[in-house]
């Protein structure tokens, strides 16, 4: 099954019920994580109107005058939180054909020495009630429903690696960070992508696709997988860090878009607090064996860092594992926006390390 040719579509509608069906719900999961690392789930039990509100706020703000989008322009945020134009990310060094707002979970700005990724705690930008009302109330129920279910998830995830349920709830502690991003794909020009060839820097992602084609998942063959729309479902997916932390018996599984025509797409990165470590997760020693018997496993390795791209590491082929979450969010934005990196920290907006800790940037 690791030369997979379709993504899977499971009912999570049985984790509502007894103890046996839940079981039952976490090994299916388990396995599809561990083959795969992509699936698409229905019966997830989101309100009704939580997605539609979505797509209508993003069809709303993403018709704006680039003059009123730019009033939340990422390049005010030091905290690396809003919209950007096409073209202004970049993902293995290539630039992605599409547009985008991202929005984080919020915390009171840090003050003071730490380590580099603190820059990420603070506020979101917000459009101005007149020309995009109720977007902070759309987006508040997003990120409240979607950690719910994040979390039923993570649950499941746990139960299959034959942990306690909460483990994996617990370890991600009292503050975490997650991110939205809403994406609008222009028909993405022969020869590159809408987002480029890449692993999820994360845990856990859910992905509201929209009705317009494009998603493809990489099987390891090398061959590229279509994900089609499907009206009533969320694409689940995991990122690098769980992957890590089961030592590599889940994967993080290489995907991209290529749009044939304009699409949209929310995608909500389900995150523990910044401070969380990357240690490996108390397994029994047979998930280890199964690793060590398969060498797509063994060999899944984590998205390049500048310095190894510049040296010759393959896109997706470096060794280097961070320490904490934040570490690992401060390389995705290193990599992604070096521009941007370069500008705070020319500014002295970037908050340095402490005596005696490491900055995540060097």
């Amino acid at each position: 099954m690791s030369d997979f040719t379709h993504v899977p579509i499971v009912d999570l509608s049985g984790r509502a019920g007894d103890e046996a069906e839940r079981r039952a719900l976490a090994e299916h999961l388990r396995g599809i994580c561990h083959e795969i690392g992509f699936v698409v789930v229905t019966g997830h039990g989101l309100g009704s109107s939580t997605i539609d509100d979505v797509f209508t706020l993003m069809d709303r703000f993403f018709a704006l005058p680039a003059d009123n989008k730019a009033l939340i322009d990422k390049a005010r945020s030091p905290h690396f939180r809003g919209w950007e134009a096409v073209g202004a990310e970049q993902t293995n060094n290539r630039r992605d054909i599409r547009e985008q707002i991202d929005l984080w979970s919020e915390w009171p700005e840090h003050q003071g020495d730490g380590p580099a990724y603190l820059n990420l705690l603070g506020p979101n930008q917000w459009m101005p009630e007149e020309l995009l009302p109720g977007s902070r109330r759309v987006m508040g129920r997003w990120f409240d429903e979607l950690g719910a279910l994040a979390n039923d998830l993570l649950g499941l995830l746990s139960m299959g690696l034959g942990l306690s349920e909460d483990h994996l709830v617990t370890y991600f502690g009292d503050t975490p960070m997650s991110l939205t991003k809403l994406i609008n794909y222009p028909p993405t020009p022969q020869g590159q992508a809408g987002v480029n060839a890449h692993h999820d820097t994360g845990f856990l992602t859910l992905l509201a696709t929209g009705e317009v084609p494009g998603l493809q998942v990489q099987n390891s063959s090398g061959e590229w997988v279509d994900v089609p729309p499907h009206p009533d479902g969320l694409v689940v997916n995991l990122g690098e860090l769980l992957q890590a932390m089961t030592g590599n018996y889940f994967v993080a599984t290489a995907h991209r878009v290529i749009a044939p025509r304009r699409r949209r797409s929310a995608a909500y990165f389900h995150g523990p607090s910044l401070d969380a470590r990357l240690d490996p997760l108390p397994l029994d020693e047979s998930f280890a064996a199964t690793v060590a018997a398969s060498e797509r496993h063994v060999s899944a390795g984590f998205m390049a860092q500048r310095d190894e791209t510049d040296a010759g590491v393959a896109d997706m082929a470096s060794r280097h594992r961070p320490d904490t979450y934040g570490e690992q969010l401060w390389n995705y934005f290193a990599r992604s926006y070096p521009n941007l990196m370069a500008r705070y920290a020319s500014t002295g907006t970037v908050v340095q390390s402490s005596p005696g800790k490491t900055s995540s940037s060097d």
